[in-house]
């Protein structure tokens, strides 16, 4: 096996690096512009007993790497003995429905060509884009999505893409993301048809619309602490209170972090287990899986059998994180909750970069490289 060295960008907390890592990469290098998130990676990351990135951390825009000649020189000496990539999800508002939706020329778009220009400039080996499904599904967007895909293309790479559902990766959250992996044509030594055929993004189930078929409760009048047995024809791995119980989410050191309003307290008793309905104040079931966890604009999700909102320990579970996986104390509430929903499930980026690690591999020692 080689030595794959990624640089990331548009870190956030490191959900997507830290599947990454756990799958056989070295983090070399990160990116992030907004300093409480490159602290909470800092934290987590120490936490976990991680080794620090060869190159340090980056706090600031991707913006300042374009034309950068240290950074060239610092990819090039990766270049030297190992397989280099860029990974990275540029910020979704303006692809997001839910968000501002100004696509291409809103300010967060444009970090999105930004970071096609970066990798067209360095020519790394692979890369791997995420983003949200507007920018597949929504025409407008939809146009832009092609035309990074193209520019890519003319550089000189393949390009596999799909939307992906996280539950897909047993994730106990519906969420679709767009991912585009792109490898260097001239690198390669199979053809373009099998690499397409060959690579299944470390799926472990398939079929969504299988999942979704399951024996699924809808709602349950809410009782504190109730006991609710657990419907028979599910998968228990899909659902919020397997993952709570794996995670310990009571006991974690993230346990009592909550929003504890003053108003609308009568919500957290008489809305029922499982109602969704309403874009506010969902109220997520025991034995179901979460609505995309999404905690910005307003966007409450209530706890199960509690009559409170989602602590961040189980926002974290909710994410497929890893139990030891902990955010910092000064963190503040609003930041913890906004990296959670910023960042990408910690199963869904270990199954996708497994299968990458190992697609990269046979690939290139294939051709001696």
């Amino acid at each position: 096996m080689k030595n794959i060295s990624v640089f990331s960008f548009f870190s956030g907390s490191g959900f997507l690096d830290l599947g990454f890592e756990k799958s056989g990469f070295s983090v070399v290098e990160v990116n992030e512009y907004f300093e409480p998130f490159i602290e909470a990676y800092k934290y987590s990351r120490k936490n976990l007993e991680l080794a620090e990135p060869k190159f340090g951390y980056s706090l600031g825009s991707i913006g300042d790497y374009v034309g950068n000649i240290e950074f060239k020189d610092r990819v090039e000496i990766e270049k030297e003995n190992n397989i280099v990539g860029f990974i990275g999800g540029p910020p979704c508002p303006d692809f997001s429905v839910a968000g501002k939706n100004r696509g291409r020329d809103g300010e967060n778009g444009q970090l999105t060509q930004t970071y096609f220009d970066l990798i067209i400039q360095e020519l790394p080996d692979f890369f791997v884009f995420e983003n949200v499904k507007g920018l597949w599904k929504t025409k407008k967007h939809n146009l832009f999505y092609n035309d990074i895909k193209k520019q890519a293309e003319d550089a000189g790479y393949i390009i596999i893409d799909s939307l992906l559902n996280a539950l897909q990766f047993d994730v106990p959250q519906d969420r679709e993301r767009i991912f585009m992996i792109g490898i260097l044509k001239e690198k390669l030594s199979i053809v373009e048809s099998e690499i397409v055929q060959n690579f299944n993004w470390g799926m472990k189930n398939n079929s969504i619309e299988k999942i979704k078929l399951l024996n699924w409760p809808e709602t349950n009048i809410f009782q504190e602490d109730n006991i609710l047995k657990k419907p028979t024809n599910i998968n228990e791995i899909f659902t919020i209170e397997y993952w709570f119980k794996k995670n310990e989410v009571y006991i974690h050191p993230n346990a009592n972090e909550y929003f504890k309003p003053r108003q609308a307290l009568n919500k957290f008793y008489s809305i029922e287990e499982g109602d969704i309905s309403k874009k506010s104040f969902k109220r997520l079931h025991r034995w179901r899986y979460s609505p995309t966890a999404a905690y910005g604009n307003n966007e409450v999700h209530l706890h199960p059998y509690k009559p409170r909102r989602i602590s961040v320990a189980e926002a974290l579970a909710i994410q497929s994180l890893p139990q030891d996986f902990i955010l910092p104390p000064a963190m503040t509430l609003t930041n913890k909750f906004k990296t959670i929903g910023n960042g990408v499930p910690f199963e869904m980026s270990k199954g996708i970069a497994g299968e990458l690690y190992t697609f990269l591999n046979k690939i290139f020692c294939e051709k001696g490289i």
